[in-house]
């Protein structure tokens, strides 16, 4: 048999990076055996997966303590297996708390460790730095300013780029996507982002839905487009809808096209209003003005401020555009500042100021420019290395 890597990836956006990661492996070393938890995607390049995705799709601490028990048992069988069978090399795609102490179990046990997409502690509880570097052998990071952070901690690092900024063209055609998702090629289109986890729509989409409202009153024609990732998003998207309904609005599923279909409903719009995550980076990358928003409950709030010590982030920006480019590129309405009159007001601002519009698409070209490696390849040079090497 040849070589054994196992890999976990948490939700969607770890699910796409590791497959991306296993393209990289497989052009370099083809006979190699993949194992560990994932969704379809990586099951698609051949993957075995042990457990289903879903089992640590959850959001935060509220999320984690109610599923606590049936997290443990994956956690725990998934463990004695890798233990038992030891891979070459364990690769943890996000998902930190769960695969950071896995990692260091492994490692312990001499299994070489790789962490893809260091965790935000440039943002929130930089302490875990102690804690990474028990835990990994090697850690891949997505931005260039992390580099000099785990390097100065003694953590061998790679810059690999962000995969997006290589799936994701330099140059989107409005124009083709709108043809894909049968939309008017002339109308003017917002996108409605409300997030992937049922939290997330709980929370903002009656919001973004009040404001769709509101932006109506201004101009009747506009349209709204929504994609939703799975059926279980779209009966919760469906229930919110039924009680705050817009006139306009289209939902679209996932496709068996490999491509997700958020992507189509970025490129084909002309701005977003988007909840703050991967998602606001992909719009960034599709080179679309934005407005970003999150809400999280009381409970979860505190919950954070109790974990990560702080009342808020090291940094002044929550959404990734913002981070990477050091200023508020795109206005970020959040919390309690997150009522429908202020979504709408900066929603017309990114359909309506052509000036604003130029400048930011300028930037978030440059963004790309700076984000476009060669992820897959120089991830899987990482990742290769690494089960050569002592843990």
């Amino acid at each position: 048999m040849g070589l054994k890597v196992a890999m976990v990836a948490g939700e969607p956006s770890g699910d796409l990076l590791a497959s991306r990661i296993i393209d990289g492996i497989q052009k370099i070393q083809p006979e190699v055996h993949f194992t560990g938890i994932g969704g379809p995607n990586m099951r698609s390049r051949g993957m075995q997966i042990q457990h289903p995705m879903d089992k640590l799709s959850v959001f935060g601490y509220a999320d984690a303590l109610k599923q606590l028990p049936s997290l443990i048992r994956t956690y725990t069988s998934l463990k004695n297996n890798l233990i038992a069978h030891k891979p070459d090399v364990f690769v943890g795609v996000d998902a930190p708390d769960f695969n950071l102490r896995l990692e260091q179990k492994l490692r312990e046990k001499g299994v070489p460790t790789v962490h893809f997409v260091g965790p935000s502690i440039w943002a929130w509880r930089y302490e875990r730095i102690h804690a990474i570097k028990k835990a990994v052998s090697h850690m891949l990071v997505l931005f260039p300013f992390e580099v000099d952070i785990y390097r100065k901690e003694g953590i061998p690092v790679t810059f690999v780029g962000h995969p997006l900024a290589s799936q994701i063209p330099v140059k989107p055609d409005m124009q083709a996507a709108r043809l894909r998702l049968g939309l008017s090629p002339d109308s003017r289109i917002l996108a409605i982002l409300p997030g992937s986890r049922a939290s997330e729509i709980k929370l903002l989409a009656p919001r973004f839905l009040q404001t769709a409202q509101l932006l109506l009153k201004h101009d009747p024609m506009l349209q709204f487009i929504v994609p939703v990732v799975n059926e279980k998003r779209q009966q919760d998207f469906d229930g919110i809808y039924s009680s705050i309904p817009v006139k306009n609005l289209k939902t679209f599923s996932a496709t068996d096209t490999g491509r997700p279909i958020a992507w189509d409903v970025m490129e084909a719009c002309d701005a977003a209003l988007v909840a703050s995550g991967t998602a606001s980076l992909e719009t960034a990358l599709f080179k679309k003005p934005m407005v970003i928003s999150y809400v999280i409950s009381p409970l979860m709030k505190k919950l954070m401020e109790w974990k990560s010590g702080q009342l808020k982030p090291y940094v002044p920006w929550v959404g990734l555009p913002n981070i990477l480019l050091k200023e508020f590129a795109v206005p970020e309405i959040l919390q309690d500042d997150a009522i429908p009159e202020n979504l709408a007001a900066a929603c017309i601002n990114a359909m309506e100021n052509t000036v604003y519009i130029q400048e930011v698409k300028q930037k978030f070209l440059l963004l790309h420019e700076t984000l476009r490696q060669d992820t897959a390849r120089l991830a899987a040079q990482a990742i290769l290395r690494a089960a050569n090497s002592p843990a």
